[in-house]
């Protein structure tokens, strides 16, 4: 495997581990950041910005397939709507998205933005493959730490999460690189279902603090 791949978001919490495993399989790895970085292990970086358009031409040119992980809070429309039509006149030949369960279903602003994102894809003229992933194990902790500073810590009912451990969200989105364009393939979340007052019930038991909980009602 020679062909030449574009990694969005190559840096990040999924990409760090997406880069060495296309690299394991004889690809060419390019990586679009934000941030200067100097090219070495194989990798070449280029720097821009997908949300303002920067850059986007030169990390796009000559890759024959596009991976593209960058996310954020908010922009990811717009940012996709960017590298897909880039993807399009330079002619690449599969494009790979990694989006999020919900987002055809769940009426907020991020959700909206990655159904925004995922149209985009869809409209660009160029073969793809699209996955749905539940939310990375480390982020949930995150969530749950975070909330445990407060002195009297809300707990919104309703709320669930199915963690997945972002290793095989990597691997995945390495075999969905390397195959053939799929369209929307199924859903990848993890193997358990949990509510957020029996994740925050475990994370306080796990950390021996106490905290006083109050339920929280989310409409909708």
């Amino acid at each position: 495997m020679t062909s030449l791949i574009l990694v969005t978001g190559g840096t990040g919490t999924l990409g760090r581990l997406v880069v060495p495993l296309l690299r394991e399989a004889g690809c060419k790895v390019r990586v679009l950041s934000r941030r200067d970085r100097a090219s070495g292990d194989g990798v070449e970086y280029v720097t821009g910005d997908l949300v303002q358009g920067t850059g986007v031409e030169a990390a796009v040119d000559g890759a024959e397939i596009v991976v593209h992980l960058a996310g954020g809070a908010k922009g990811d429309d717009v940012a996709t709507e960017n590298l897909a039509r880039v993807a399009s006149r330079a002619g690449a030949r599969h494009l790979v998205y990694i989006s999020v369960i919900g987002a055809d279903r769940m009426p907020l602003g991020y959700f909206r933005a990655k159904l925004g994102a995922e149209r985009a894809v869809v409209a660009s003229g160029v073969p793809w493959t699209m996955v749905r992933v539940a939310q990375f194990q480390d982020l949930v902790v995150k969530v749950v730490e975070m909330m445990a500073r407060l002195p009297v810590l809300p707990v919104p009912g309703g709320l669930r999460f199915e963690p997945v451990d972002v290793r095989e969200v990597a691997a995945r989105m390495v075999e969905l690189a390397l195959g053939e364009p799929a369209g929307l393939v199924p859903d990848l979340a993890g193997p358990k279902v949990y509510g957020l007052a029996e994740l925050v019930r475990v994370y306080l038991g796990a950390r021996g603090k106490r905290r006083l909980r109050m339920p929280v009602r989310v409409p909708g």
